[in-house]
This record gives C-alpha cells, structure tokens and sequence, in this order.
C-alpha cells in the first residue's frame, strides 16, 4: 500500500501548519539543538521552541493511514514515496530490486531502494506508522527526468500500482496528490505539492 512521502524544506513549520490545518496530527519532531539530536514532539508548540532554532531532520505528520514526513533542507526538495507491506513482500521486492541493479539500503527499521530517478522507494512493515486504514493516499504525479517509472515499479513489486502517475519534465518532485476524504476540493501545501480531494466526503 501506497502510504507515505518525504521532502526536505526550509518551509518547516509552514509545512506542519499546512497539514494540521487539513486534519493531519503531528506524531513527532525530532531536530538537532546545541550539536544533539532531541525529541520536540506534542504537546509541544512551536512557541516554545522557535526562538532555538532548532534543524529539524523529521516531523511526521498522519492521516489515517497516510504518513508524511519532512525535514529541513536549503530548498524543498522531494527524497522519496513509501510503501506498507509484508515481512514477505519485502523479501521478493528487494531480490526483484537486486536483479534491476537497484541499491538495497537495509535498515533496522525500514528498507530503502536507490531508483534511478533521483529519488528514492521505502518499503516499511511496521504498521504502528499509520492511524488507520482510512483516508489512504488514492493517487500521486510524480514528475521525473526520464520515462520508465511505471513499468519498473511494476517490475519491482510484481504488479501495477494505479496509485503513481508519471509525467516527464525537468524536475523530480511530486506535482499532485490526491488524498481520500482530504477536507478541501484542492490545495498547495508550501512545497508545490497540489493536493486534491478524492473519495467520500
């Protein structure tokens, strides 16, 4: 399942604003302050600690079950999509991913793949990083530079997913989003993502 994705952005706080405001709860924020990574999760607000200055590396922010997470970075900048799936899935999908020369990145708590569209596939198995099944993530445009999207996540998990739509252009990012029960017909978070309502109302 279609379920997450990643930008870095200087746009920090105003992404998290973006989100809370269209229904999404901040899970945590993690940042780095006086050389240290801390935990600055709710109920803390950004009044108390916006004047530290703190380089925020994630802020989660969830809907049912869609995850989203940025971190800050000098220009907003798309880093990857996720996917939820099984402890089996996951073992065909990187043995798939090895054969399509793509880097498999083990980790102790997800998995990530090296695409060569300059960004990257997360593949998680833990479902305690989602609310609920509801209000999933119905479809993504992903702009990349070069065609082939499409046909090599079908090679990659053994099936379409009708979720990703491509177009080509001169950037990787992604334009839309449509998102089930998202509370507005459209709008643009603060890092040009268009995110558009799809599903029951």
């Amino acid at each position: 399942m279609l379920f997450h994705y990643h930008f870095w952005t200087p746009n920090v706080e105003e992404t998290e604003k973006f989100y809370e405001d269209h229904g999404f709860r901040i899970v945590q924020r993690i940042g780095k302050y006086q050389g240290e990574f801390q935990n600055f999760n709710p109920p803390l607000k950004w009044e108390d600690f916006r004047e530290k200055k703190v380089m925020f590396r994630i802020i989660e922010a969830r809907k049912g079950s869609i995850n989203i997470t940025f971190g800050y970075g000098k220009k907003p900048m798309f880093d990857h999509i996720g996917f939820l799936i099984s402890e089996k899935e996951q073992e065909a999908i990187c043995k798939n991913a090895e054969k399509m020369n793509w880097k498999v990145d083990h980790g102790e708590r997800r998995t990530f793949l090296s695409t060569p569209y300059e960004f990257r596939i997360e593949l998680q198995t833990h479902n305690d990083l989602i609310d609920s099944m509801e209000d999933r993530i119905e479809g993504l445009t992903v702009e990349t530079k070069k065609e082939g999207l499409e046909d090599d996540i079908l090679n990659l998990l053994g099936n379409p997913v009708k979720e990703i739509h491509t177009i080509i252009g001169n950037t990787v990012t992604i334009r839309d989003a449509v998102m089930e029960n998202f509370p507005v017909k459209q709008a643009v978070d603060p890092n040009g993502v268009r995110i558009l309502s799809g599903g029951a109302q």
